[in-house]
């Protein structure tokens, strides 16, 4: 079976999974999607429910990759490495919570859920690279809210042939984030914290290096952002996984609902496409924090341009959502005609409102829910002192929000996207003592750093780029 993947603006079409893989961004700025998706029946649905998280996630990914890309039998190993990474044999735990459940996503190397599509996409790269793709070098720049540097980082540290760049915004993640990132001594490893910038002025620097052809061709650039394709694939297992264990224990629930505390849109955007594949999915709930574009879109049908506020959790402090241009894709009637008209028209006056037939559907697919500072300490504060269970202040976010709209119950699925030992500061607040800290978070402190400072300039991180890049020569 060809499976084959087409710009968002339709610039590329019909491309393999390894081509976009390998590209990242296509070329016309657009966002790579499937030209069409694969769907599960009910009986193929019911046939996976007692497979291990590894077994399921390969065929799940298997859906949308050609044997012609990857072989059946390597695409099971790369699947299985990318699963041992993990700190527990299930890699995401779904557990009972107050009535409702919480998948835990926290248990890769770096403690967050970026880690389950990370590990997998540094593993692809690998193999690609190993079997004919870009001569063999691949330059990766990717831009950090937080969590998604470390997960790369840690998905790539001593891969051959792979140099890994990081920008993050200097002074705006957590400091266990950052220490995360410029503990990785590894000789591929570039971290750099950029100075007077907040995320979107890194993103927006990743994607002007993309749309430069001479050196997008020059340095062989490849991206680890929600961008990337492979990024959401990886994700949609979970949400597979979550309807298993939670109809393994109640067998009376037909359709789930997930709340997912987003930023980049790539997390919930995954259960989206499950949905769409046949999982049984009702409600997907997209929590904001204060940076609540998003939740102004699928309330108003207002995506506009704000400032960034700073929060307590760092992460999701985004107002332009990478990852969203393919879900407006999809709501445009996959036309690219009209998506690069939005796109357009959002960039040039940073507003792109949408009504009638279109914010019905818009409202259709998506609730949200905006949970700001105040609410997220005391859900933090509740389920401590009420359950003994500590959220970060991202995941929070996405449990305050089902008490919002309503939806604590037994077929409501929380993701739990990071440890909260990674956000002490904010956590302290309302939890003091806080419990112990994981070890390998915990010496972080005293292990040495690399890190270098870049002026939040396109011209300046290429030059970086370059100079770090002949230097590994």
């Amino acid at each position: 079976m060809t499976i084959t993947y087409s710009s968002t603006r339709g610039g590329q079409k019909n491309l393999s999974f390894r081509e976009v893989v390998m590209i990242g961004l296509a070329h016309d700025r657009g966002l790579f999607v499937p030209d069409s998706l694969p769907t599960v029946t009910s009986e193929e649905l019911e046939s996976w429910r007692n497979l291990s998280y590894s077994d399921l996630a390969t065929n799940v990914i298997r859906k949308f990759v050609s044997e012609e890309d990857v072989p059946f039998e390597e695409l099971k190993r790369i699947v299985s490495v990318s699963c041992a990474a993990f700190r527990v044999d299930d890699v995401a735990p779904v557990i009972e919570m107050n009535g409702h459940f919480i998948l835990e996503l926290f248990h890769g190397p770096t403690f967050a859920f970026k880690d389950v599509a990370l590990q997998m996409l540094g593993n692809f790269f690998e193999y690609f690279l190993s079997t004919g793709s870009n001569d063999g070098r691949l330059a990766i720049l990717g831009a950090t809210s937080g969590d998604t540097g470390s997960a790369a980082i840690y998905g790539l540290r001593g891969k051959k042939g792979v140099d890994c760049v990081i920008l993050y915004p200097n002074q705006r993640v957590s400091e266990i984030q950052e220490r995360q990132m410029i503990t990785v001594l590894d000789d591929n490893i570039h971290c750099v914290a950029v100075e007077e910038s907040t995320f979107d002025d890194c993103q927006r620097i990743v994607k002007s290096c993309f749309n430069d052809k001479s050196f997008r061709d020059g340095v062989k650039l490849g991206a680890v952002n929600s961008i990337n394709w492979c990024r959401v694939l990886a994700q949609t297992t979970y949400y597979f996984w979550s309807y298993f264990r939670v109809t393994d224990k109640y067998t009376s629930v037909k359709n789930l609902n997930f709340s997912v505390p987003t930023g980049n849109f790539g997390d919930v955007l995954a259960g989206y496409y499950s949905k769409r594949m046949g999982l049984p999915i009702d409600k997907l709930i997209v929590a904001t924090n204060e940076n609540d574009i998003l939740h102004r879109f699928f309330s108003k049908g207002e995506y506009h341009l704000y400032d960034i506020v700073p929060t307590i959790s760092p992460s999701m402090d985004i107002c332009v959502s990478s990852n969203f241009e393919r879900y407006l894709y999809h709501l445009c009637g996959d036309n690219p005609s009209t998506l690069s008209s939005w796109m357009k028209t959002f960039e040039s006056t940073g507003k792109l409102t949408i009504d009638g037939s279109l914010l019905t559907q818009a409202k259709s697919d998506f609730l949200s829910a905006r949970a700001d500072t105040d609410k997220t300490l005391q859900t933090i504060q509740t389920y401590y002192n009420d359950y003994e269970y500590m959220l970060c202040p991202h995941s929070a976010v996405g449990v305050n929000s089902i008490h919002q709209l309503d939806l604590a119950q037994n077929d409501t699925v929380c993701l739990a996207t990071a440890h909260f030992a990674k956000f002490p500061a904010a956590c302290e607040r309302v939890v003091n003592p806080l419990p112990d800290a994981p070890d390998e978070l915990k010496k972080l402190k005293d292990m040495d750093i690399r890190r270098y400072y870049c002026k939040n300039d396109v011209a300046a991180v290429q030059d970086f780029m370059h100079s770090r890049l002949d230097e590994r020569k």
